[in-house]
Parts: C-alpha cells; structure tokens; sequence
C-alpha cells in the first residue's frame, strides 16, 4: 500500500469514527442536548473536512471541494460554543451568535466570482491553481487568525471556569477541565500540523506534504477514539456552573469598602470554623457556597471574601481541608479497622477516590493507607 493509499484509509476510518460518535451524541437521551449537538456538529465538520483526502473518489464537483474547503471555518466556533455549552449550565444559543458565522460567509462570497459563478475550464483552470490565488491566501490568513482567537477565548473560558468552580463548589470536577484542557491542545497540536502542511504545500516536498496529512488524520482519529473512551469511563465530566457567578476578586473590593470591621470578620471566621467543626456540613459530597452561607447565616459573597481572601484558601481546600481531618480520625480510630479507605472516603464526603488521594496527600503528605499504618 503506497503512501496515498494509506492517508485515504486513514481518512475514512477517521470519518467513520467521527460520523459514528455524531450519530450517538445526536440520538443518546441526556439533559444535556445543546452541548452534544453542538460537538456532534463539530465532529461533522471535520469529518467534512477530512473527506477531502478521499472525496475525489466519488464525487467530482468542485463546487462542494470548495465548500468542503471553506467549512472547516466552522470547526473552531463549534468547538468554542460547545466548551462553553459544556462549562455554563445557563448557556444557550442566541442571534448574536450567528456572529461566528462570518469569516465562512465572507470566504464563501470571494469564492463566488471565480469559482461557483464560473463554468467549463474556467473553473478547473481556478481549480488547478487554486492554493496559488489570492483568494486561498486570503482564507488562510482569515483562517489563521481565526483559529488563534478562539483558541485564545477557549483557555479563557475553562481559566473562568475553573476558578468560578473551585471558589464555589466542592468535590470540583477537575475531570472536565483537565479533559476539555487536553482536548484544546490536541487541536492545538494537530492545527500546527496544519499549518506546517500549508507551508510545504507550496513546496517541492511531496512526500513531507503527504506524510503530514496522515499525522495529521492519525492524531485527529486518536482524538476521536480517547473522546469516546472518555465518555464511556467518565459519564460524570459534565458538571457545570452558572455562568452568571463571579470569581471572588471580582466584588472582593467592593466588599471590603463596606462597614466590616476586622473584628466583625474574625468574628464570622470563628464562628464558620465552629459551625463546620459540630455540624460538619461538608459531610455532603454536593456542598456548595451557596449552601454553606444560608446554613451558617452570612451573605454567600461575604463567605466567599472571608473564605478565599482571609482564610487565604478555595473553598474545595476549605471544605476538604475538615473531610481530611475527619478521615485522619477514622483512620486512626481501632474500633474503624475494619473500614476500607473507599468506606472512610464516602462517609467524610468526598465523592471519588482520586479527589480524596489529592486532598489527603496535600495535607498530610501520606496516602491514606500509608498514614493508617504509621
């Protein structure tokens, strides 16, 4: 099998891979509809895109190459859309997006002239050259500059978001983002493939050319198996927040001008650390902020301030901060031998073993079977 022939073998797995995952992301039943129509669009998409190593062998109208060229303007604002669907469980589509649908109608409209609106050798003579015409300079550059700023907007949504999440929730799903962090930069990576691919297009080196196609469709067919095993092994990676919530040093200021004294503050921080030490509210492994300040009876952005700017801690750390010490208790407890860590685990409120390992080492610098056999 020669070099060409492997790329479009790989192309076609790496289609049928992306359509099959489209297809269960559109008709699976989940809450979650808006951000699993979203990816299942990104994944359509591309697998658009990639067709192209293999589309001459059925179909050769070179209207739909040209559109199958300018759709892959399409990936990043899905790809940004769903990250945010993802993230933001208030999120939802609106006019203002159609926005992102420009620099693809604009790349579009300067095909129009000399590629859809022509006919006959024309058009193959626009085609022959194509990658040589000012009009594919201009969609690369539009292309490129696009790419970069949603990648840019991408990092600044899951940066957003985990901050907002670590401030406000416990047991936080570090999954998603790590997940959503290293799905950004597999793009990341196979763009740059992309873009070496671009440069030696206008080159003598053929098979360099060739052999970054199949990197590139090698990786994005990797990408698209790990999303599914991903999904398969942790069903659990969607949890989101609200994208109306601020982090903490956004009002901190304003808070601070206000008629607090240090007395009234350190007043609220004993009487936080009392409440949590005898009615131990981080037992449940779904506390929020939220919950915590209408139980002890301060405003949730006062808690939020005292937490993470007097206490100097998030308020996962905070919260875990009691569910470690209270396992450390069990652990040394001879009547509790018997417990298993994943028993002591539940029962002090976290949720996931690799979440409590964290936290416990954080603090103790110990594993927990390690710290139990001292």
């Amino acid at each position: 099998m020669d070099k060409l022939s492997f790329l479009e073998v790989i192309a076609a797995i790496a289609v049928f891979v992306s359509l099959l995952l489209a297809v269960f992301l559109l008709t699976v039943k989940t809450e979650r509809k808006l951000e699993n129509r979203l990816f299942a669009a990104f994944l359509i998409i591309n697998a658009v895109d990639i067709s192209g190593l293999f589309m001459h062998l059925f179909v050769d109208s070179y209207n739909l190459k040209a559109f199958k060229i300018s759709a892959y303007l399409l990936t990043m604002p899905l790809f940004y859309l769903y990250v945010n669907a993802v993230c933001y469980s208030d999120f939802t589509l609106k006019r203002k997006h159609l926005l992102h649908l420009i620099p693809f109608i604009v790349v579009n409209l300067i095909l129009v002239p000399r590629l859809y609106l022509a006919e006959g050798a024309a058009k193959e003579d626009f085609f022959t050259t194509m990658w040589h015409s000012p009009e594919m300079l201009v969609y690369q550059l539009i292309g490129e500059l696009q790419f970069f700023f949603y990648i840019v907007g991408v990092f600044l949504v899951l940066k957003k978001y985990r901050e907002i999440y670590l401030e406000n929730y416990t047991n936080p799903n570090t999954l998603l983002y790590k997940w959503l962090s290293q799905l950004t930069v597999i793009f990341l990576i196979i763009h740059l493939c992309i873009i070496l691919k671009n440069i030696v297009r206008y080159t003598q080196h053929r098979d360099l050319f060739i052999w970054l196609n199949i990197v590139a469709g090698t990786v994005f067919l990797l990408a698209a198996c790990w999303f599914i095993l991903k999904a398969l092994n942790y069903p659990e990676l969607f949890r989101r927040i609200d994208s109306t919530l601020q982090p903490t040093k956004d009002f901190a200021e304003t808070l601070e001008t206000e008629n607090k004294t240090d007395e009234t503050k350190s007043f609220q921080i004993e009487q936080l650390k009392k409440f949590m030490v005898e009615k131990e509210p981080f037992l449940n492994p779904s506390l929020t902020i939220q919950e915590l300040a209408d139980q002890v009876g301060i405003p949730v952005r006062e808690l939020s301030v005292l937490i993470n700017h007097h206490i100097n801690q998030h308020f996962f750390d905070f919260v875990n901060e009691y569910r470690v010490k209270k396992a450390m208790t069990i652990l040394k407890d001879p009547t509790k031998k018997e417990y298993t860590v994943l028993e002591i685990l539940y029962e002090v409120g976290f949720n996931s073993k690799s979440s409590f390992h964290t936290s416990f080492k954080k603090y103790t610098n110990q594993t927990p079977t390690a710290f139990r056999n001292i």
